[in-house]
């Protein structure tokens, strides 16, 4: 862009300091303006940018300076530049037209892939969050297909939605991933944490914000919570007992699942722990993730 920018004022220039440009002959007379019109169109939709436009900027002003000073081309310098003139705006233009060309081929294979992950994805599965038997169909559609589903630590409504616009962009499911940390964040670290309350009030609001504007970015999205050790056991009761509440009115849980790491912990110890959450968590359909360590 540089380079047709200091031809075209070069030959601007130059046309500016002729003795007598009324004398050019009609035919460069029109090169000239169909150039310098491609070369402001394209100027208009492709703009220059860092060193390059620096760049071109300064030469700008040297030739206005140059132009401002007493000139003695001669009559026969304008005929060539308005063919300078044109073929800078036809140069210029070809460029703008091969741009587009690969912007409009990127646009389709963004389109493609969008359409191959949807189309193919089990019929259980709906933009919004999943849970209980769709949420197993993802799971294993994504085995089956060899593919990860992002799972990301969230501390706000910003970073949700955050996650949410990247699988609405990127055309696939989306994993929003609650720690025990992030949810007393989302609550507010001023608030009351006594038995974890301030955790579990802010993974639940977390989880209600989701629910909530999920389906908007019409991506299928899996709520989950993060690494709990044995400590923090009163953080998962009381999302659990969140999830049997919400199942009581709607169905389904609040949550689709929960991660439950007691890796810490002797191996039968954690199994068995782990074993009597299996058994409540299945009265409302939600999945466990458990960590048995090394």
């Amino acid at each position: 862009q540089a380079v047709l920018a200091q031809a075209v004022v070069r030959s601007v220039v130059v046309l500016w300091s002729s003795p007598s440009p009324a004398a050019m002959p009609s035919k460069m007379a029109s090169a000239a303006l169909a150039g310098a019109a491609a070369y402001c169109a394209t100027t208009a939709f492709v703009a220059p940018t860092g060193q390059t436009s620096e760049r071109a900027t300064q030469q700008t002003r040297s030739l206005r300076q140059q132009s401002s000073q007493p000139h003695t081309q001669s009559q026969a310098a304008a005929p060539l530049a308005a063919l300078a003139l044109g073929a800078a705006g036809a140069a210029a233009c070809a460029a703008t037209a091969k741009a587009g060309k690969r912007q409009a081929r990127a646009k389709v294979v963004r389109a493609a892939v969008a359409e191959k992950v949807f189309a193919k994805m089990p019929a259980t599965v709906k933009p919004g969050v999943v849970t209980g038997q769709a949420l197993v169909d993802l799971l294993n559609y994504a085995k089956e297909n060899e593919f990860a589903i992002p799972g990301v630590n969230i501390v706000g409504t910003g970073s949700i939605n955050a996650c949410m616009e990247a699988a609405k962009k990127a055309g696939g499911p989306i994993m929003v991933t609650f720690s025990r940390g992030g949810g007393q964040f989302i609550a507010g670290k001023a608030a009351d944490n006594t038995d974890d309350a301030a955790c579990i009030a802010g993974s639940v609001a977390g989880a209600l914000h989701v629910r909530t504007v999920a389906k908007l970015y019409g991506v299928p999205v899996i709520l989950h919570t993060d690494h709990c050790q044995k400590a923090w056991l009163p953080w998962f009761d009381g999302m659990l007992k969140a999830n049997e509440e919400y199942f009581e009115k709607n169905g389904e849980p609040l949550f689709s699942s929960h991660m439950l790491d007691l890796s810490e912990e002797p191996l039968e110890e954690n199994i068995a722990i782990c074993k009597k959450y299996l058994e409540r968590m299945a009265k409302f359909n939600c999945l466990l993730e458990m960590e048995l360590g090394v």
